[in-house]
């Protein structure tokens, strides 16, 4: 009886998605054509919508503009989803440092390494969903791939504070040292910092605005499938 209910469910499956009728098909190649129909086009347009405002708002509101503002009904959503996204790749940041802890590390491979994770983790998260075929995960993985890269921006932007950060300003909590200053004054950029943290910053805007693009086009790509 379960073995009929299965290969009944499996039939249904297959009309909806698409996909040939053929018992040589394995469960795994089943699942992998399912994840490109993970998003319903209405689903995939929400989310589309969603990390576009999140990027049109981030000039705006993000802690590190210019002139961050405050008021506004978009105000809270925003520092929320901030926040969180912030503090997920801060955690990964961290741990990036920490790994040396553990393993024989030059110092400058170990302050490097915060900014390696933080940037890797995304990117990795954008690959995995890609080989997958997954590809509103792709776009999701590269627009927080241009939000680690925007935030890293600013941490070159205040190689001018000194070699060291505060305890207010450091993410643990803890006076500890600026992993840009040293970086960059070790390869003799230091005086460069301003220049550098430009050009990250439109690299950072750039990814982010191709993923919210690849989203759109992903999303409306459903709509004429179905």
């Amino acid at each position: 009886m379960k073995r009929k209910r299965r290969n009944s469910w499996r039939i249904w499956w297959r009309s909806r998605a698409r996909i040939p009728e053929s018992d040589s098909m394995s469960w795994f190649e089943e699942k992998r054509i399912r994840s490109f129909e993970g998003f319903t086009p209405r689903a995939a347009l929400a989310t589309a919508l969603i990390f576009g405002l999140f990027l049109a708002l981030f000039p705006l509101y993000a802690p590190f503009a210019e002139h961050p503002r405050h008021d506004g009904v978009l105000a809270v959503p925003f520092a929320l989803f901030f926040f969180v996204s912030n503090q997920t790749l801060g955690m990964i940041h961290e741990a990036g440092h920490g790994v040396c802890y553990l393993l024989p590390c030059s110092q400058w491979v170990m302050i490097a390494m915060g900014t390696v994770f933080q940037l890797a983790f995304p990117l990795g998260v954008a690959w995995y969903f890609r080989r997958r075929g997954n590809a509103m995960g792709w776009w999701i993985g590269i627009f927080f791939t241009g939000f680690s890269l925007r935030y890293t921006a600013w941490y070159i932007s205040t190689v001018d504070r000194g070699p060291r950060v505060s305890a207010s300003e450091s993410f643990l909590g803890v006076d500890g040292l600026h992993d840009f200053y040293y970086l960059l004054d070790s390869v003799g950029l230091r005086e460069d910092y301003l220049s550098i943290s430009f050009g990250v910053t439109i690299a950072a805007y750039a990814l982010m605005l191709w993923a919210v693009g690849g989203m759109f086009a992903y999303a409306f790509s459903l709509r004429k499938r179905r």
